[in-house]
């Protein structure tokens, strides 16, 4: 699907409730299938749907869709459960991205995975568990999937992680949710334990509005200058990207809070240039490499190499769709780098989502300065946020589909 894009004709005055948590959906249905039954409502988007299937099946074959959250934790939960065998499989790119370390770990742990050009095959065990090293460097959610499997292996698990800094959040995110479950669960600088125990419905829904949904409309707010209201946010969260809104105060966004949700507007004053360690929260760095080069703010966002390894290369396709709109993005060593270069542009930019919903969300926004942009892929945001093309209209965005 292709979608044109203008701008709202007024200034920007919207209010939206935003989807609920993608992250803390899938790992509530994932700890849900191990018997902590949830009654609070879900995100509804093509993930958790994913990872509804993988966790309901416990023979034949389970589609985990685009979702790598539900590929690595249905693969944990299945190899520790006793007779399951299933085949996971998915899509062609979600089949590409990086399996093996996950497998190596649990097969250290006795389990028996077997990867295929065809998918992932898990014979479901008890596993004895014990203690592990762990390189997460690619993603968090390795060390997710066996913690959230660890409760039901005879000794727990203990797993030293090899680093000390990318994507702790999300990992602390899925340590809160297992405690909220009866599981004793703790980490201690590098150092995580999980004891054996059962998993049982928290006592009330603890599946928060979308911080990550969020970074999108704090982008539409610096651009635009306008007002946003993101009905049901909360200051205090569990979810890494609660860190945009202080982030985004240096690009011209502050941020009010109340009991109903939060208030996003404009303040004048900003900073020369962003120099941030991105690690802790890579889903935002689509929306703040877009929204510092269009507001002509040089920047260095380190602590990105594993984007290589999402839903598209999300550092190749922030290079190449940036260079549609003029800057010159360079990327060294885990780094993007923009110094302010642009070159002139000949003919309105036409972006590719590159199947990434991440990718388009943050692109769309360039209406603003572009009127008319065209956004190609556009289906892809059901992934995370279904309803954002209908709410950017609402906010008085003109979206229509084009041949």
């Amino acid at each position: 699907m292709k979608l044109r894009i203008l701008p709202p004709e007024e200034m920007l005055d919207t209010e939206l409730t935003l989807p609920l948590s993608k992250s803390m959906s899938v790992r509530a249905v994932a700890m849900e299938a191990m018997g902590a039954a949830y009654t609070g409502p879900l995100a509804a988007c093509a993930d958790v749907d994913a990872m509804r299937r993988v966790a309901g099946s416990t023979h034949g074959e389970a589609d985990a869709g685009e979702s790598g959250a539900a590929l690595r934790f249905g693969m944990a939960m299945m190899a520790a459960t006793e007779g399951s065998d299933v085949t996971l499989t998915g899509s062609p790119r979600l089949l590409q991205r990086p399996m093996e370390p996950l497998v190596q770990a649990l097969c250290s742990l006795g389990a028996d995975v077997e990867m295929s050009a065809a998918g992932v095959r898990v014979h479901g065990r008890r596993l004895d568990g014990g203690e592990l090293r762990f390189d997460a460097t690619v993603s968090s959610q390795y060390v997710s999937a066996l913690l959230m499997a660890a409760p039901m292996m005879r000794q727990g698990l203990k797993i030293t992680i090899d680093w000390n800094q990318p994507s702790l959040p999300y990992i602390d995110m899925t340590l809160a949710m297992m405690r909220a479950r009866g599981i004793d669960a703790s980490r201690d600088g590098v150092e995580i334990a999980v004891r054996p125990g059962s998993y049982v419905p928290p006592a009330a829904p603890d599946v928060e509005y979308d911080w990550s949904a969020a970074t999108f409309w704090y982008e539409i707010a610096a651009l635009t200058a306008g007002f946003v209201t993101l009905r049901g946010l909360q200051a205090q969260s569990v979810q890494p990207d609660r860190a945009v809104a202080d982030v985004f105060t240096r690009l011209g966004v502050v941020t009010g809070f109340d009991a109903g949700g939060a208030q996003l507007s404009a303040d004048p004053e900003m900073h020369a240039r962003l120099d941030l360690d991105c690690s802790p929260m890579p889903d935002a760095v689509p929306a703040l490499a877009v929204t510092a080069s269009l507001l002509g703010v040089p920047f260095e966002l380190a602590g990105v190499a594993a984007l290589r390894h999402k839903e598209c290369d999300r550092i190749a396709a922030i290079v190449e769709e940036l260079a549609r709109t003029g800057a010159v993005v360079d990327y060294d060593r885990g780094t993007l780098v923009w110094d302010g270069r642009r070159v002139p542009v000949g003919e309105m930019p036409e972006f590719d989502a590159r199947g990434d919903h991440r990718m388009a969300m943050a692109l769309a926004p360039v209406a603003v300065f572009a009127p008319g942009i065209i956004i190609s892929g556009a289906e892809c945001v059901d992934k995370s946020y279904p309803d954002f093309w209908d709410h950017l209209r609402a906010a008085g965005f003109e979206v229509e589909e084009v041949e």
